[in-house]
């Protein structure tokens, strides 16, 4: 079952994904330079606060809580001694370049919390190999939204198309760690339906994924139960796929995706 990721600061909703199989709860503390890097795009600036923390952690009974706290800076250690004095179960580094950020962050933790590494910029990604058995670290979540970005793509999810994350989930896989990406909309909406997202993260072994801002977008908080259902339901069907089918799947998926990715192009072109 892969685990979906639920950002929220709000104790009800947490209470109600905690009643659920398989959510993970996340508090998102990021803010230096993410309002300047996602100038002008419709991404989620959290403004979730330490406190929320506390207020979410003890709403749970059996879900995981993860902590996305701010990239490392001068304050990282006085940060994650707070996160950690309210009892989260793992943090999240953002936005780290090189291998050395990581295993600093690591070294900050000190084991008292595993440690989730965002791979969302071009110096992470081809430093992969040299950070990928870093000490404390326990999972490898893709950023689709940055990555794309870093690398001058138009489309979140050409760096799928691309096999990017194919090279990401097998050195994840050979280190024993767990390996998740991106967003995912519900089943039948989005640029590239939630559907088909799903697909890919069954064919990678992906262990986790995002549930996105229009995950929520009925406006009918009941229907977010039967959303995960049916959510649960097309992941055991994709589960029991043929070989071929999986890689049918594949091919479609990519042409979907490069045709978006084309489409955004051109209207990015200059007149």
């Amino acid at each position: 079952m892969i685990e979906l990721i639920q950002i929220t600061n709000d104790p009800d909703l947490a209470r109600r994904c905690d009643a659920l199989d398989g959510l993970r709860l996340f508090v998102d503390l990021e803010r230096i330079d993410k309002a300047e890097r996602q100038a002008g795009r419709n991404t989620f600036i959290s403004n979730h606060t330490l406190g929320d923390v506390g207020r979410v952690r003890s709403a749970l009974r059996r879900s995981a809580l993860m902590v996305r706290v701010n990239p490392l800076h001068q304050d990282t250690a006085a940060e994650v001694d707070a996160v950690l004095a309210q009892d989260a179960d793992a943090l999240m580094l953002p936005m780290f370049a090189n291998a050395d950020e990581l295993r600093d962050f690591c070294a900050i933790v000190d084991g008292r919390a595993p440690v989730v590494a965002l791979l969302e910029t071009v110096g992470a990604l081809e430093s992969l190999p040299r950070w990928i058995g870093t000490r404390g670290l326990r999972e490898v979540f893709v950023g689709l939204n940055d990555l794309h970005l870093s690398l001058g793509l138009h489309f979140m999810f050409e760096p799928l198309s691309l096999g990017l994350l194919d090279r990401v989930a097998a050195l994840a896989h050979a280190r024993g760690l767990r390996f998740g990406f991106g967003g995912i909309a519900r089943l039948d909406e989005g640029l590239l339906p939630g559907r088909d997202v799903l697909a890919e993260h069954l064919r990678l072994g992906s262990q986790a994924v995002i549930l996105s801002r229009a995950f929520h977008g009925k406006g009918d908080a009941a229907a977010f139960e039967a959303d995960v259902a049916a959510l649960r339901e097309a992941e055991r069907s994709f589960a029991r796929r043929s070989a071929d089918q999986v890689e049918a799947d594949r091919q479609r998926i990519r042409a979907a995706i490069e045709a978006v990715a084309d489409q955004m192009r051109r209207r990015a072109a200059p007149l």
